[in-house]
């Protein structure tokens, strides 16, 4: 078989894969609640011939499998939306629903993609009669960090010898290095009430502890790791000024390019807290939360995707898709320097990134891909389904999720899924090339950081 007898057979899948982002997007769910998401793709596999293993841990988490033996290839698929990212497909601000979700993130196409890609290599391998296994992986949760973490505990990865993830953005590029290491710890402050006014002595301020708190970790930032990132948020449980505050709460993120710079940044963040739970008089009990790790990948695994992106054909775009891109206002990450980019190069990528990516960590998001990675060998690429300059967590995002020209690019992805997948799936050599590239790199002590 020809790789272009692949790639037509998810070109014929269109209609499925867009039936796929469109039901998704029109049903959009936050993490945790993606009740009708998962059943319609469990539902839509078990169909196809697929056979459904369901979490325990999570209620929406799946695999859905086809096939036999080895290897086994993971198709790692995401649905969950945002809060708050209701938006029409148009070119201003339109909430469908004003403060509902959306796709603002684009996973609707991240799960289209996949199912297109899967259904394609289950009938390949039935053509074929190919030995392996396909597994289509239902991620919840990706937005809350800890969907894939959860079910690496779950154990639902056992077995698996190599995973394939994307994600929507404005480039189509693959990676070696990506995403920062990210860890959620909440501080809560305890102190003594008092009338702000009548006995302000009285009290021991738990919103003091924080704010002292926060002022160390911005003097701690000039020592720590220039690529650390670190940013909170405070409650104070609705108290109003006239009272003391008895309870305080600082949430905070770190993140940074190896999980090993995380947890030691957070040990002095500890320490800093401690601090000011002392200067205040008041008491502090440290939660850790979920973590996620980044990501660990390969030049064997990135040459094999990257082959598969050069032998596709890049999508067209109609003169309309191409006149609502130049109509959509520049959002706050085109900077000056990008409007003529934006303007007068019609804004969509329209070639294959450089694969080599080195050191430098070029995805400052945070992901839990990053852990599977971890755990087995993984490859991550992205393709551009949002115009030259786009940013996630925007409305912009939700309109092309939504839009036709996101589409294209999820068919996109799905031929470079299939044909990477099939590529391990038909080549012993390439499986063990990058198992043992994985082998020579993985931390053995490696654990999920989940609560």
């Amino acid at each position: 078989m020809t790789k272009k007898t692949l790639f037509d057979a998810v070109q014929a899948l269109e209609p499925l894969c867009q039936d796929v982002a469109r039901f998704l997007w029109n049903n959009p769910e936050v993490g945790g609640e993606e009740k009708k998401s998962a059943a319609y793709l469990r539902e839509l596999l078990q169909n196809e011939g697929f056979r459904i293993v369901n979490g325990k841990r999570l209620e929406h988490s799946f695999y859905a499998e086809y096939g036999s033996r080895k290897p086994v290839i993971g198709l790692l698929a995401e649905f969950d939306a945002l809060p708050r990212m209701s938006q029409a497909v148009c070119n201003e601000v339109c909430p469908i629903v004003e403060g509902a979700p959306g796709h603002g993130c684009s996973h609707n196409l991240i799960a289209a993609s996949n199912v297109a890609a899967a259904v394609a290599l289950k009938k390949i391998m039935d053509q074929e009669k190919l030995p392996g296994t396909i597994r289509f992986y239902g991620c919840p949760q990706e937005e809350l960090l800890n969907g894939k973490t959860q079910m690496i505990k779950d154990n639902l990865f056992d077995g698996c010898d190599a995973a394939l993830s994307w994600h929507p953005n404005f480039a189509n590029k693959v990676y070696e290095h990506g995403f920062l290491a990210n860890a959620s710890v909440k501080f809560h402050f305890t102190g003594k009430s008092s009338h702000a006014g009548a006995a302000p002595e009285r009290g021991r301020s738990a919103l003091d502890a924080v704010e002292l708190m926060n002022v160390g970790c911005n003097y701690l930032r000039e020592h720590i790791i220039d690529k650390a990132r670190v940013h909170y948020t405070v409650d104070v449980y609705g108290c109003p000024p006239n009272i003391v505050p008895p309870k305080a709460c600082a949430w905070y993120y770190v993140r940074a390019p190896r999980m090993a710079d995380v947890r030691e940044i957070m040990e002095r963040i500890f320490d800093v807290a401690r601090g000011a739970a002392l200067m205040t008089g008041t008491t502090v009990d440290i939660e850790v939360g979920d973590g996620c790790s980044e990501l660990l990948s390969s030049k064997e695994f990135a040459d094999i995707t990257y082959e598969n992106m050069l032998a596709v054909d890049l999508p067209e775009y109609t003169q309309e898709e191409l006149d609502f891109v130049k109509a959509m206002p520049l959002n706050q990450a085109q900077v000056a320097g990008q409007k003529k980019l934006f303007h007068e190069a019609c804004c969509m990528h329209r070639q294959v990134g450089d694969r080599y990516v080195g050191e430098k960590i070029s995805m400052t998001a945070s992901s839990d891909v990053g852990d599977v990675s971890q755990i087995l060998p993984t490859n991550f690429f992205t393709v551009a389904t949002w115009p030259l300059g786009t940013t996630a967590h925007q409305w912009h995002t939700t309109v092309f999720s939504g839009h036709t020209i996101g589409e294209k690019g999820a068919l996109l992805a799905g031929k470079i899924l299939a044909g990477t997948a099939y590529d391990l799936l038909t080549d012993p050599a390439k499986v063990e090339a990058v198992t043992a590239a994985f082998e020579a790199t993985r931390d053995p002590s490696y654990e999920p950081m989940v609560k």
